[in-house]
């Protein structure tokens, strides 16, 4: 086949995975080209607002004095909520010490890429790749709706919905529980009312994540993040139990939003933006294939998500550079073969990536046998019992006690709790071995 518009690698999708891909490939003088779809990079991406300080140093060495970021996070709440309480645990860190930052995507890819095309590479926007093209049972190129591309690798960093990757072979479609379908707004405030309603100061941030209502019983959660002058407010939930209980997810959103411990956050402020995502949430056991001849893939395409600690971009930025090293390595031995490419699956297999993910590989398997235990009863649990060590009338507390214990151990089947324990110590060994 004619090879015209030749280079030695394709990215396709100008996410984190992609750029971080990209400008791994061009810092070490080789040829790339980065393909996206939006107007710009960032345009069609959506989070829920943190990016994380050590891996994108790996990429951005000097991105805390350059890149624009919203504020740094240091403080974290963990709320449980049901219908009528609330109870939240906290952690600040009074050093400042940056483990994230805020951004907003659109700003932040954006910068991002014109990073990277300061290292050299080519970005193609408004373009999207229609299909791979396939020789001798290799990836030697992309089709768009303009022109044809080729290239010796190509690299899909094309998100959850990656079709090239089904063509590829490499994934099959997902189940409707190993996808998570995103949704957010961002509410104006104000700068000063933020830090005033989060208690915090100009350039610091404060991350919520919220488990329970309005999705007792249901896999899914709420975050909050605050950004420079708006908060970022939104939930994610798997696309089984809203198909299972046909539930409208704006309808989630109100109702989360409603809340009367949050409602207090967001009042008087005036919604800017509202936008969606859909999220891998499979984990470890739902991974696919991530090479083959000619091709890998990177990021969400590759279902890498930590579901359990929030964290997409750092698995996609450190997933993309691994594949842009792996890239490096095939161009220098010239040989784009699946065995040179397997390269990528151990440098995954030896970074914090697939020892993370593998640690909680039974995490969601158990999560949908088990979430009206661990969704509802014990959430309503918790909030019950710190309602109860903390109110004051003429019973005493070693009754009160007594009788939460009882309570627990008899309003739920033995058998079930039995099996709760099982699951808890299931995951610990997981994690622990």
């Amino acid at each position: 086949m004619e090879q015209k518009n030749k280079t030695q690698v394709i990215v396709v999708g100008a996410g984190p995975a992609g750029i971080s891909a990209a400008i791994t490939i061009a810092k070490a003088g080789k040829e790339v080209i980065l393909i996206e779809r939006g107007i710009f990079s960032g345009s069609k991406n959506m989070f829920g607002g943190a990016i994380y300080t050590q891996p994108t140093k790996e990429i951005f060495p000097d991105f805390e004095n350059s890149a624009p970021l919203e504020r740094n996070n240091i403080k974290h709440n963990y709320t449980i909520l049901t219908e009528d309480d609330s109870t939240t645990i906290t952690y600040r860190d009074n050093s400042f010490h940056s483990n994230s930052y805020t951004v907003i995507r659109s700003k932040f890819d954006r910068w991002m890429s014109e990073e990277a095309k300061k290292a050299g590479v080519i970005l193609v926007t408004q373009t999207v790749v229609r299909e791979l093209i396939i020789e001798n049972k290799r990836i030697i190129g992309v089709k768009t709706e303009l022109e044809d591309y080729f290239a010796d690798i190509v690299i899909l960093a094309d998100g959850v919905n990656s079709l090239l990757a089904k063509q590829a072979g490499l994934r099959k479609d997902y189940e409707p529980k190993d996808i998570a379908l995103g949704i957010k707004e961002v509410i104006k405030i104000g700068k000063d009312k933020i830090n005033e309603r989060f208690n915090i100061q100009d350039d610091e941030g404060c991350i919520t994540e919220f488990f329970g209502y309005p999705m007792l019983g249901q896999l899914g959660l709420g975050f909050m993040y605050t950004n420079k002058d708006t908060i970022t407010v939104g939930l994610g939930i798997t696309l089984s139990e809203l198909i299972k209980n046909k539930t409208k997810p704006y309808e989630l959103l109100e109702k989360l939003k409603s809340h009367k411990t949050i409602s207090p956050l967001i009042d008087g402020g005036e919604l800017i933006e509202y936008s969606a995502h859909l999220i891998p949430e499979g984990g470890y056991k739902k991974i696919p294939k991530i090479y083959d001849n000619g091709v890998m893939i990177a990021g969400d395409s590759a279902s890498l998500v930590n579901n359990l600690h929030w964290e997409g971009t750092n698995l996609a930025m450190i997933s993309g550079k691994l594949a842009g090293e792996t890239a490096v390595y095939a161009i220098e031995k010239n040989d784009f073969s699946k065995k040179t490419l397997s390269l990528y699956k151990k440098k995954l297999d030896k970074s914090f990536i697939m020892k993370d993910l593998k640690s909680y590989k039974d995490l969601m398997p158990i999560m949908h046998k088990q979430s009206s235990s661990f969704l509802d009863y014990y959430l309503r649990k918790i909030n019950k019992f710190f309602k109860m060590f903390i109110e004051t009338d003429s019973i005493s507390k070693r009754n009160k006690f007594h009788k939460f214990i009882y309570e627990t151990l008899t309003e739920r089947n033995p058998f079930e709790l039995l099996k709760d324990g099982l699951h808890i110590i299931k995951l610990l060994w997981g994690i622990l071995k």
